[in-house]
């Protein structure tokens, strides 16, 4: 099997990583992307401004690597999707050259010779990938291992509360999306109300991007519905966040709310979405109703793929479908800490040899997932399969601290007393809420 090369998922920014740490340590890789071109995930949402630096952007390996063709690191700023792609991950794919093949889905990955139910020398058999490419044509490649970095993009949750689509959300899907606005096309929602359903990172960038567009485009409206109440943890970390940027992401999200540019309700649980004609009312668990909305923002997070690896032996929590060893770390039930160790190799490895699951695809339902993460990650995986365990065991970051504390699930209840991870539950806040009536459905 050593002559057979290692089989990437994912050619986003972890992906390409994997397969400049794989060239590192002299193992040939594949890479294998469904989409037309490198970080197919980023360039549709190539509007939006990361709130991590340029040097947090950018693998050691892979910079090593362009760094011998004469490419020089971008060093200062905050870029967009877009301009990461352009000054950095197409650079690299373009450098991996023909290792990296595009149109290419990935349909299932399993064992030579070997289902699931087989024991005998299932570790000794090179792994099999099966492949569909743009023309529908299906072939199958072996690997000696396989990098599952196929992130999460394309597996957004429902504005369902309950994590089914919301009675009615098929039937009105042309009126949501699950992509953050852009004000550089704003036709969608200009003169129109646009209601947000979420309350992450995602959201307050919607925010952000949709006040921009009511400042130029008089009669936006903005009504932005989360599940829980407000509190200290509700807008981020603020000062307290390590990636300041982070932090002040938060921030201009509750002065949206606090200077009256968009209008918050809480408490909000979507259990159905009405359609008529050509807007959408959302109503929610209490019978409570929005104002019939032009658009829907639905932000409410993602869920792995785990569709093509079914003839796989995974080990994965139960809950939010990541490695069961990172998972009591990462789990928002628990806490929201930023204070999360990095993971390597050993958190990872599954019970499938040779199989790993990194980048977004490793955090599974779990949020606040950083590129810095998958870094370390790809470095500590490629490592390993090099037999270079002492590298893969060593620890080389330190991840920031988003500045929040307590666990989501005790958001919902104003008299929680005490949980989190490092502090008392985060105290509720009234910001001037105006609620909605009830209005039967």
């Amino acid at each position: 099997m050593n002559e057979l090369p290692v089989v990437v998922i994912g050619a986003g920014p972890q992906g390409l990583a994997a397969a400049a740490h794989l060239l590192e340590r002299e193992l040939e890789p594949v890479v294998l992307e469904s989409g037309a071109g490198p970080a197919a995930a980023v360039s549709e949402w190539g509007h939006v401004r990361l709130f991590s630096a340029w040097p947090e952007l950018i693998d050691g390996a892979s910079a090593r690597l362009l760094e011998a063709s004469g490419w020089k690191a971008p060093s200062e700023g905050f870029p967009t999707g877009a301009q990461w792609i352009e000054g950095y991950l197409a650079p690299l794919a373009r450098t991996l050259g023909d290792r990296v093949r595009y149109g290419v889905r990935v349909t299932g990955v399993s064992r030579r010779g070997r289902d699931r139910l087989v024991d005998a020398d299932r570790a000794e058999q090179p792994f099999t990938v099966h492949v569909v490419d743009r023309d529908g044509h299906e072939s199958r490649l072996e690997a000696r291992a396989v990098i599952d970095a196929s992130g999460t993009w394309r597996r957004p949750n429902p504005a369902g509360a309950d994590g089914l689509p919301a009675l009615g959300e098929r039937d009105a899907a042309d009126l949501l999306t699950s992509q953050v606005p852009d004000r550089g096309a704003p036709e969608r929602y200009a003169g129109r109300h646009a209601v947000v359903v979420g309350s992450g990172d995602s959201a307050f960038n919607a925010i952000h991007e949709l006040t921009r567009i009511a400042a130029e485009q008089p009669g936006t409206r903005i009504t932005w519905a989360i599940r829980r109440a407000v509190s200290t943890g509700t807008f981020g970390g603020g000062a307290a966040d390590e990636l300041p940027e982070r932090g002040a992401l938060g921030q201009r999200a509750r002065a949206a709310v606090e200077t009256g540019a968009v209008e918050l309700v809480t408490g909000f649980r979507t259990a159905e979405i009405r359609r008529e004609g050509n807007t959408a009312v959302l109503v929610g668990e209490d019978g409570r109703e929005l104002p019939a909305a032009d658009a829907v923002v639905v932000l409410t997070g993602f869920r792995p793929d785990l569709s093509f690896l079914t003839e796989m032996r995974l080990d994965l929590d139960p809950t939010l479908e990541a490695p069961r060893r990172i998972a009591e770390e990462i789990d928002p039930n628990v806490h929201s800490c930023g204070s999360v160790r990095a993971t390597g190799a050993a958190d990872l490895a599954q019970p499938e040899p040779g199989l790993y699951l990194v980048g977004m695809k490793s955090y599974g339902r779990a949020p606040t997932f950083l590129a810095l993460t998958g870094y370390e990650q790809v470095r500590s995986v490629v490592a390993a399969l090099a037999g270079d365990h002492a590298a893969a065991a060593r620890i080389e970051l330190a991840l920031p601290d988003t500045g929040v504390c307590g666990g989501a699930g005790d958001f919902d209840d104003p008299d929680a007393v005490g949980g989190g991870c490092c502090a008392p539950t985060p105290q509720l806040l009234k910001i001037g809420l105006a609620p909605l009536p009830l209005v039967a459905s």
